[in-house]
């Protein structure tokens, strides 16, 4: 059987003391395992990373962007492999991988432009013969650690304009599906980026802790959820590291009374169940205004739900695909069987579909439940799979309640044709980013990506203006020159 390992100073490596299967989720088997690192073999990735970066950081920015160029076009001529590497090991359907991988490519393409972003800021005779700058400069040795929904996106939400700031990488992905994340790194290499500068180690809990501690490690990204985003930002912090920590989500959609209920219900059905809910800005909330919006909205999503179909990734004809484990099916299906347990109706089950052939799959199906309330369980925590609940409220600011109560604020939208209740929404939602008639409002690469609340912790967010801020420090120099021949006297005041 195929074991992933590393890649460390430019060389493909396996710690192989302590291994742990990858599945492919469709078929419930392993077929490959993957290198857990040790404590030491993260300490010698660090340590190439720190090796590496004296001279990365002194390398012109021109030529730094230069590699992103290489590296973007490698992607682009990968790309069938990537997503071929992504649905076997995550389930994710071709096309949904490539939408993933597209969006990843985006963010390289903005750390293609980080001359223009590095530029510092220049003021001229701020005083008798006094000019004064600032400049931005790299951490060091800088981390992700990252999740199996997105093993393209996500990391590449981070090294890309980390590496481009001139600072190096370690990065620590998802265990659960390593092969097309380890892969790109190898790209990146091939793209002319210098051993060392980028280095992944796969690993556990172990590695992490590692990554955390180290003090040679300056800046920590994580994402994942919000248990885990706590421990990672609290951790790290106090081993005096700079770190942001996206979290869990809970994201609501409010559906008006005078919203375009089928376009409202086309939009739900990719934001809910695309990527099999497995995306922490996954639309799993519809807030209906109104009983006959909510029986409108009830009665067309259940019906268009009819056609949507789940399966295993090489059929593109799929919708979407299984469900990471079998314990994350088993979790998904035990949030249904609470909600049906705290009386809500389960319009359309998807507890049990049989797929032919993989009957050992993790699949769930596209799930809707209607009648649920603030205080249930279901309601309150992340299912992270392919189910829509819907609550019903009498008022808009019931629902904006309802959303600004929740402990998350990762992503909301509004479906509705009023532009004052549109922009009465989105300047007093509580939620990081918010979207109008838009189901998924992910903000492009050249934006930053963050919620608010127990979705975020810390102050800059991801990709993006953020990213420069994040994995560089502001240095502002004070320059005088005198003139010739002129001696200046002792001052003790302060210099104005």
């Amino acid at each position: 059987m195929i074991t992933v390992g590393h890649l460390i100073n430019g060389e493909n490596r396996a710690d192989a003391a302590r291994t742990q299967d990858v599945f492919n989720p469709a078929t419930g088997l392993a077929t490959k395992q993957v290198a857990l690192a040790s404590k030491e073999t993260v300490e010698e990735a660090i340590a190439a990373a720190q090796a590496a970066f004296p001279a990365w950081r002194n390398t012109p920015v021109g030529k730094r962007a230069a590699v992103m160029f290489r590296f973007k076009a490698l992607l682009e001529q990968n790309s069938d492999k990537i997503c071929q590497m992504i649905g076997e090991e995550h389930g994710k359907i071709s096309h949904d991988a490539a939408g993933e991988l597209q969006r990843g490519i985006e963010n390289v393409e903005y750390a293609c432009g980080v001359a223009e972003l590095l530029k510092g800021e220049h003021s001229k005779n701020v005083g008798p013969n006094i000019d004064s700058w600032s400049e931005f400069q790299p951490l060091g040795v800088v981390t992700g650690i990252t999740p199996f929904n997105f093993p393209a996106m996500v990391p590449l939400w981070m090294y890309p304009m980390a590496i481009a700031c001139g600072n190096t990488f370690v990065l620590k992905p998802s265990e659960r599906d390593p092969t097309a994340t380890l892969f790109i790194a190898q790209l990146l290499l091939e793209a002319g980026l210098p051993a060392g500068v980028m280095n992944v180690v796969n690993g556990d809990k172990e590695a992490v802790d590692v990554l955390l501690t180290d003090v040679r490690v300056k800046a920590v990204s994580f994402v994942g959820s919000t248990a885990i985003a706590e421990y990672i930002y609290t951790t790290a912090n106090a081993n005096g590291k700079r770190c942001q920590a996206l979290g869990g989500a809970k994201n609501h959609a409010i559906v008006m009374p005078d919203a375009d209920m089928d376009n409202a219900v086309n939009q739900l059905l990719g934001a809910a169940f695309g990527s099999s809910g497995e995306r922490c800005m996954a639309l799993s909330v519809a807030v209906a205004v109104g009983d006959d919006a909510a029986d409108a909205l009830v009665a067309k999503m259940s019906a268009a739900m009819q056609s949507l179909k789940v399966g295993v990734a090489t059929e593109s004809s799929n919708d979407f695909g299984p469900v990471i484990t079998r314990q994350h099916q088993q979790k998904v299906v035990g949030y249904i069987d609470s909600a049906e347990a705290d009386g809500c109706k389960i319009v359309v089950d998807g507890r049990h579909p049989q797929i032919a052939g993989y009957e050992e799959g993790f699949f769930v199906g596209a799930t809707l439940i209607d009648g649920v309330t603030a205080s249930m369980v279901s309601y309150k925590e992340e299912i992270f799979g392919p189910v829509l609940q819907v609550v019903r409220v009498n008022t808009m600011d019931e629902a904006m309640q309802l959303i600004n109560d929740h402990e998350y604020g990762n992503g909301t939208c509004i479906f509705t044709r009023d532009g004052e209740a549109a922009r009465y929404f989105s300047d007093n939602i509580q939620v990081g980013m918010v979207g109008i008639n838009v189901p998924l409002p992910v903000p492009v690469s050249y934006h930053s990506f963050g919620g608010w609340k127990r979705s975020l912790f810390g102050d800059l967010h991801a990709y993006g203006p953020d990213a420069v801020r994040f994995y560089t420090k502001r240095k502002t120099i004070t320059q005088r020159w005198p003139s010739s021949g002129v001696r200046e006297g002792v001052s003790f005041a302060f210099p104005s």
